[in-house]
Formats: structure tokens, C-alpha cells, sequence
């Protein structure tokens, strides 16, 4: 089957390709982000590639989009580059591909360099499919 490129992706409105995507982040999504000020929501249309065996979500790749999600947000809120300490991941229901999968992730606390945050993954906007926890560490770099 051959990859869907995101232009030939469904997306909902107020929501655009990722600028600042890395290799591994471009081999598997693509992922959106939302396009509206503070807004830090990011999205991705769950394709058959992204599925298990069982014809859902792969919990490695709702995983992946989650941790991209909170690292998306711990750089908004501190304009700094991170690496994630600690994810710990809580599933509620699968995900089916078509779904347009969406993390709203919050900034809990930033100290020190470590930033605590969170994430709801909402199944077409709506349902909890997930919960996301992390802990990041900020690096000296920042971003351009």
C-alpha cells in the first residue's frame, strides 16, 4: 500500500502540516498542529500504517504522537529544546484508523529546567482514547 502523503490526509480546520518535524516524526506521521495563537493542540489522522495486527492504533505510535505533542508544548512554554525524563501513557479505548486523533497538551509546572505536562488525546475531538503524563528535562540550546 503506498504512504499517504499530507496533502492527501483529511485534516479539520485550524490545523497545519508541522514545520518542525525530525526524521523519525516525518517517516511516521504526518502530524498537525494547530494553526490558531496558544493554541497548542496537534493532531494526526491515524492511517492503516499506524495500526496493529488487531486494526487499531498501535499503543507505540499513540505513544510517539503524545510525546511529540508534550514536547511541542514544554517549547512553547519555555522556548527551549527538551528531552522527556519520564512518559507514562493510560489508554481508555482504541483507535481506529480514519480517526482524526487530537492531544491538548497542558504545562502543569517548569522548574529548574524540569517541566512536568500533560496531555488528553480525544478521539475525533470528542472521546478520551488516552492520557499522557511526562516529566522533561530543558536543554542549554534554544530554538532559532
Amino acid at each position: 500500500m503506498p504512504a499517504e502523503s499530507a496533502a492527501e490526509v483529511d485534516i479539520p480546520e485550524g490545523f497545519e502540516l508541522s514545520k518542525s518535524r525530525g526524521p523519525f516524526t516525518t517517516h511516521n506521521g504526518p502530524v498537525f498542529r494547530a494553526t490558531g495563537a496558544g493554541d497548542l493542540r496537534c493532531g494526526i489522522r491515524v492511517l492503516d500504517r499506524h495500526c496493529n495486527s488487531m486494526g487499531f492504533m498501535h499503543g507505540g505510535m499513540v505513544s510517539s504522537f503524545a510525546d511529540g505533542a508534550l514536547a511541542w508544548a514544554v517549547w512553547h512554554a519555555t522556548k527551549k529544546m527538551s528531552v522527556t525524563l519520564k512518559l507514562t501513557i493510560s489508554y481508555f479505548d482504541t483507535i481506529r484508523p480514519g480517526t482524526w486523533l487530537e492531544a491538548h497538551p497542558e504545562v502543569i509546572s517548569s522548574e529548574d529546567g524540569i517541566v512536568h505536562v500533560c496531555a488528553d488525546l480525544l478521539i475525533n475531538g470528542e472521546k478520551l482514547g488516552a492520557r499522557a503524563d511526562a516529566t522533561f528535562r530543558t536543554l542549554r540550546r534554544t530554538a532559532k
